[in-house]
């Protein structure tokens, strides 16, 4: 028999959640019809101070196939829908909030597309249905789909959908997850870098019964945090590199200005020329560090999980080999051509010519030589990295040739 457990966390919302159980309860009829002949329902009553759990368990106690499970003290959303998952037995597991915002009439489509190959299916507020989600939650989300599907390279409508139905044998993948409210936005990034099958269902989303508990700044902070260090933990390259590149970009600017500004004649930098100076110099060094920190990083968290090394800023290498492999003669190229216009400036500056007029050529050079070390560091340390991740692999491939007895 396949069942659906349906998880509903619950704090202080004794206002709402008999209403909410009877309206899971009342889909058992179209789930049987799509082929899930099981419904299992889990109220987690996360501490709550009102009569919360004993209205639930109230229902329960009329209801077959309705579990009540409290937790003493308040936990978090998470920490509740964990539980959850945990005393869960259906093959599906699908969450929704009880506050009545999300609607459980759909939940035999997000099934729908579970049995038909999804391994994670979200009920998607932003993917074209009825939704009376205020303003300023409307643009969080918007901003945090955008970055979700960029940082991941797929396209996200919704990242931090409270409605949900997915495969328990997934669950080893998309763990950990945090207790609070910012699990369902790292349940999505982690989904999408563990290449776990994710579809999204357009539903609509309605005002909630009794005041909300979320903190549009205080959250949304969270939720950034918890993206990025998401991203961070799978694919450091694809932020850092950014960052790096954008440094990089930047210093490049300001060295070309100077430069064009040097041969116009004007020798004079003046203070916006040193301030222009100084920001270019910090972002070229910053830049080359925070983009090899980056690649290093991939190569770590390779190590780490036991899984091919991901390489490039878009989900493919930038160069083929990946853009790291050409650490090596780049930073050799860099220090060879520092070294060489430092000497030469020198010499200049031996022969006669006014130290005024060279000096900005020698900073130059000393900032190619500087780059040019770190990016043959970066490439040492990346080369043994790599080496490490594939020593598994090679030493079982030597323990499988075969001896020949002459």
């Amino acid at each position: 028999m396949t069942m659906l457990s349906v998880v509903i966390p619950a704090y202080n919302e004794e206002g709402g959640i008999a209403q909410i159980i009877n309206r899971v309860l009342s889909i058992h009829p179209c789930l049987y019809d799509i082929g899930i002949s099981g419904l299992e329902l889990l109220i987690v009553d996360d501490g709550s101070k009102d009569r919360t759990a004993q209205i639930a368990m109230d229902v329960a106690s009329k209801t077959e196939g309705v579990r009540v499970i409290t937790h003493t003290q308040n936990r978090g959303y998470g920490a509740a829908l964990k539980t959850g998952f945990c005393m869960a037995r259906g093959e599906y597991i699908g969450f929704l909030d009880a506050d009545g915002t999300y609607p459980p009439e759909y939940f035999p489509a997000l099934c729908k597309a579970a049995m038909d190959g999804a391994d994670l299916v979200i009920g998607s507020r932003m993917a074209g249905a009825e939704s009376k989600m205020p303003l300023t939650r409307r643009v969080g989300n918007i901003f945090f789909a955008a970055l979700l599907s960029i940082l991941g390279n797929k396209r996200v409508t919704d990242s931090a959908s409270g409605m949900r139905v997915f495969s328990r044998s997934i669950l080893d993948q998309i763990y950990p997850l945090p207790d609070g409210l910012n699990l369902t936005p790292v349940m999505s990034a982690r989904a999408l870098h563990e290449n776990v099958k994710m579809v999204e269902v357009p539903i609509p989303y309605s005002e909630r019964t009794g005041r909300s508990k979320l903190s549009v700044f205080r959250d949304g902070k969270i939720f950034l945090q918890s993206i990025v260090w998401t991203v961070l933990s799978y694919n450091p390259v694809r932020i850092l590199g950014a960052i790096g590149i954008a440094g990089v970009i930047l210093a490049a600017l300001v060295g070309l200005a100077i430069l064009i500004t040097r041969l116009s004649g004007i020798t004079h930098l003046g203070y916006w020329g040193v301030a222009g100076l100084f920001v270019g110099m910090v972002s070229c060094v910053c830049g080359i560090s925070i983009f090899s920190l980056g690649a290093t990083f991939n190569y770590l968290v390779s190590l780490f999980y036991k899984t091919p090394i991901r390489q490039g800023l878009f989900g493919k290498p930038i160069f083929n080999p990946s853009l790291d492999r050409h650490f090596g003669w780049m930073g050799l190229v860099c220090s060879g051509l520092g070294l060489l216009s430092g000497i030469t400036v020198l010499g200049f500056s031996i022969g006669g010519w006014d130290i005024a007029r060279l000096w900005l050529y020698l900073m130059g050079s000393a900032m190619l030589v500087l780059v040019g070390f770190q990016l043959v560091i970066y490439w040492i340390l990346m080369r043994v990295l790599e080496d490490l991740s594939h020593r598994d692999d090679l030493t079982q491939q030597d323990l499988m040739i075969p001896l020949t007895i002459q």
